[in-house]
């Protein structure tokens, strides 16, 4: 069942989360977005991680009429597949790119290389685009490297971090504050605003990080 919710006089949030993430709900929730986001009276649909943000202009548009639309377009999608590529990461892990690593080892009983094999052994998922941009939330993350994340944010975390927080995993696009844990840094450039699709990686992306000798 998805619970609805005002977020501000334009928006509405669709929360489908029901538990742990689930990737049939993700892909619901994708095909919802691509759905809503052709309607006229729809500003954004935005993806999130088992839920999806609907913006409109609240000036034109009754927020019942929006709800309505919300309700019928996740009655009808389906939970498809969409087209992906693999994409491969290269990470330089420890030492001074990856502060953290020690922590989350040690958080999930490990030594730092079995840290690390647990980290390129998974197969990441890419669920949402978000919080900063070209930032993607990656699903597939091994359980033990699942460390809360920090309780006060870092106020610059350098762009290309590799970072893993609560359940997911995510590289920084360019350097902001967060609260996820370093555990390496890539050199591959995820987001670049004078390209023609500025950000590298796109939803439903199968993500490998590989290590840097």
């Amino acid at each position: 069942m998805i619970r609805l919710s005002m977020a501000g006089t334009g928006a509405i949030l669709l929360d489908a989360a029901m538990g742990p993430f689930d990737a049939a709900t993700q892909r619901r929730i994708w095909a919802a977005a691509r759905a809503l986001g052709g309607a006229p009276s729809v500003v954004q649909a935005v993806p999130g991680v088992n839920n999806l943000l609907v913006t409109f202009d609240a000036l034109h548009t009754e927020p019942d009429a929006v709800e309505q639309m919300i309700r019928q377009a996740w009655t009808a999608a389906a939970a498809e597949e969409i087209p992906a590529r693999e994409v491969e990461i290269p990470v330089t892990y420890g030492g001074a790119f990856g502060e953290d690593l020690a922590l989350v080892a040690k958080h999930a009983g490990l030594s730092e290389e079995a840290t690390i094999a647990a980290h390129l052994a998974g197969r990441y998922s890419v669920a949402a685009i978000g919080a900063m941009a070209g930032f993607a939330y990656m699903t597939g993350l091994d359980p033990r490297l699942a460390v809360p994340r920090r309780d006060t944010p870092r106020l610059s975390v350098e762009c290309g971090a590799v970072v893993v927080g609560g359940g997911q995993a995510g590289v920084m696009p360019c350097t902001a504050p967060s609260g996820w844990h370093i555990i390496g840094r890539t050199t591959l450039p995820l987001f670049d605003p004078h390209r023609p699709d500025p950000g590298f990686l796109r939803i439903g992306d199968t993500v490998r990080f590989t290590r840097v000798a």
